[in-house]
């Protein structure tokens, strides 16, 4: 079992930063991928970015690519989601993913997920 609390969320004006973190409780955390997705107002939950389980891989969507950098601590059993250059489309609760493989995050074929926290950018 694996259990994921996020923090980190809030209210960043336009072009700012936020970092996320996730951290995970289980013994076997550290042989999960890890990721992250989001959900807007009236849409779809959507992914956003995943890291191997190792932190020797990553994938990112392309809405955020070179804007977010995602890695992880598994000594701390946390994950993070640095987001710069925030924009009003990033707003969005963020969730927390563990799936056995990367691949299986970017598919959406997710195993736990986290309770979520909002980003809101304001224009």
């Amino acid at each position: 079992q694996v259990q994921l609390v996020e923090s980190g969320g809030g209210l960043v004006q336009a072009g700012g930063s936020l970092r996320l973190s996730c951290a995970a409780s289980g013994r076997t955390f550290s042989s999960y991928a890890m990721g992250w997705f989001r959900q807007a107002p009236g849409k779809e939950r959507e992914f956003v970015t995943a890291i191997s389980w190792s932190g020797g891989s990553t994938y990112y969507a392309d809405s955020v690519k070179g804007r977010f950098t995602i890695s992880r601590d598994i000594a701390k059993n946390t994950v993070y989601l640095q987001m710069n250059s925030l924009k009003p489309e990033d707003t969005a609760v963020y969730y927390c993913a563990a799936a056995r493989y990367l691949s299986y995050i970017v598919e959406g074929r997710v195993n736990y997920w986290g309770q979520g926290t909002q980003v809101t950018v304001s224009s």
